[in-house]
């Protein structure tokens, strides 16, 4: 039995149910953060951050860093490997309007790990501690961690950083249940989520392959984690929140959304993305979300979502993206693509 929610507080804040969505490199934007709060998520983290402020002037960086019109707590993730960058790190951004901030240590990109920053840093203890008490002591909002169960599979140190952590005053813990060669392959593993709840006082979060409502429930109930950090499982599906929550407080499947649900929904995105980066980028970043989006469309064959991304990939402005958006709102789209051979009509 899925073990009741407690009130789950960090700092001011007090979780409204166990459903957060996971800092996405290039995926946790401004406009998809919202549309997941509006669909469910009761907490949100953005994309990470570089702790090196003199590379916060470029356009990435500062699209990273827009949190404009977001209601609180505006969670921010800082990424890096020194200790007193990381606190300054974390200092400007509270001054720049943060409410809580993440550190990140539990990227597995290698271009993050060849700078000895993201999951790179659990080869390290001593530097892990050193680094969250810099960051502690640095800012007076809270700090919460994100980590893996390790560097390798001979190295789950988990418990002992999470630890660390708890001793060093960080807030709110979650976990991705693999180590960082496994980067995203295999299948994550609950058991080293389930002892670092064990061993610490502070709220902890299970993170990796948390996809159904089914599998959430059974993630809870076996590490009886505080709540639920949501990652790939809402790319293309901002609705695992809702389902999850309901799933949770009920016990009974939600109804799937219908294709005008979709539809609606996807547009909405759209026009976000364009208008938070403007026609240009936000035509070619739509692209990637309606290719997640057409992946968990059970309409459709892989065939079908192949033939559709592809279509949608040739366009080129956001008029032409939401002419052809059209196509997905009839609910004869798959008959119709079958009849084309799986070219959209």
């Amino acid at each position: 039995m899925t073990p009741p929610l407690t009130s789950v507080s960090i700092g001011p804040y007090t979780l409204p149910n166990r459903t957060l969505l996971a800092p996405m490199a290039g995926v946790t934007d401004r406009p998809f953060r919202q549309l997941c709060r509006r669909l469910g998520a009761g907490w949100v983290v953005g994309e990470m951050v570089t702790s090196d402020p003199s590379l916060w002037h470029t356009r990435k960086s500062r699209q990273r860093m827009d949190h404009s019109g977001e209601p609180a707590p505006r969670v921010v993730q800082i990424a890096g490997g020194d200790a007193e960058m990381l606190a300054k790190a974390a200092r400007l951004n509270a001054e720049l309007g943060a409410e809580v901030i993440d550190i990140n240590m539990g990227c597995p990109a290698k271009k993050v790990c060849n700078k000895a920053a993201g999951s790179a840093l659990m080869r390290d203890e001593r530097l892990v501690a050193e680094i969250v008490n810099a960051v502690v002591a640095a800012v007076d909002i809270p700090v919460t961690l994100k980590i893996r169960t390790g560097w390798c599979a001979d190295s789950n140190n988990a418990v002992r950083v999470a630890g660390i952590a708890e001793d060093a005053g960080i807030r709110a813990l979650a976990v991705h249940g693999r180590h960082r060669q496994q980067r995203y392959a295999g299948e994550a593993e609950y058991d080293t989520i389930a002892a670092v709840k064990s061993r610490v006082g502070l709220p902890v979060f299970a993170n990796g392959d948390i996809d159904t409502p089914e599998k959430a429930a059974q993630v809870l109930d076996y590490t009886r984690a505080d709540a639920l950090m949501i990652g790939r499982g809402a790319q293309g599906n901002p609705w695992i929140f809702q389902q999850i929550n309901h799933y949770l407080d009920h016990g009974t499947p939600l109804a799937a959304p219908t294709p005008g649900e979709r539809a609606r929904v996807l547009g909405e995105h759209l026009a976000a993305l364009h208008a938070f980066y403007g026609d240009y980028m936000g035509v070619r970043i739509a692209r990637k979300h309606l290719g997640w989006y057409l992946a968990a469309d059970t309409r459709f064959t892989p065939a079908q979502q192949r033939a559709l991304k592809q279509q949608f990939n040739a366009l080129e402005t956001p008029a032409a993206q939401f002419a052809w958006m059209e196509t997905l709102t009839v609910p004869d789209a798959a008959v119709r693509l079958s009849a084309k051979g799986g070219h959209a009509a």
